[in-house]
């Protein structure tokens, strides 16, 4: 169907390097130590995991929505990416996703079921099967 393309490169040593994260067709995301492990600015492989994943999921729920017979106004979707020390390394241990949707006319009830149904049918969150991912969804007005 479709194959998306990304690439990186890594110039210097470890804590004195720095690189750029670029998917195909959209602008460069810069990244470090820094802005990976102390909050300094650029952006980390892990920030890139979950934009796809927001993203992904964004597009997914407004189908399912749809193909529910529903009619939503926007979907906003965030992502908070949990990474944490594994012996000597370092393992993305969760993804907080949080969305939340405008849908008139949609009950609470039946918009989560189709949220938590589109959680696991995301291709995003398929291919992240391996990490726990949670999700808190909410109707807007």
């Amino acid at each position: 169907m479709s194959i998306s393309k990304a690439s990186a490169q890594w110039t210097g040593g470890l804590k004195d390097g720095k690189g750029v994260m670029k998917p195909a067709h959209a602008p460069e995301a810069p990244f470090s130590l820094g802005s990976r492990f102390e909050g300094q600015p650029g952006s980390s492989p892990e920030e890139l995991i979950g934009a796809a994943l927001s993203g992904c999921f964004s597009m997914a729920l407004t189908l399912s929505l749809e193909m529910a017979g529903a009619k939503p106004q926007g979907v906003k979707t965030e992502a908070a990416v949990k990474l944490d020390r594994d012996g000597g390394g370092f393992t993305i241990t969760g993804i907080e996703l949080t969305t939340e949707a405008m849908v008139p006319g949609l009950d609470r009830a039946k918009f989560q079921q189709i949220a938590d149904e589109t959680k696991k049918a995301c291709p995003v969150s398929k291919a992240l099967a391996g990490t726990k991912i949670t999700l808190t969804a909410k109707l807007s007005s």
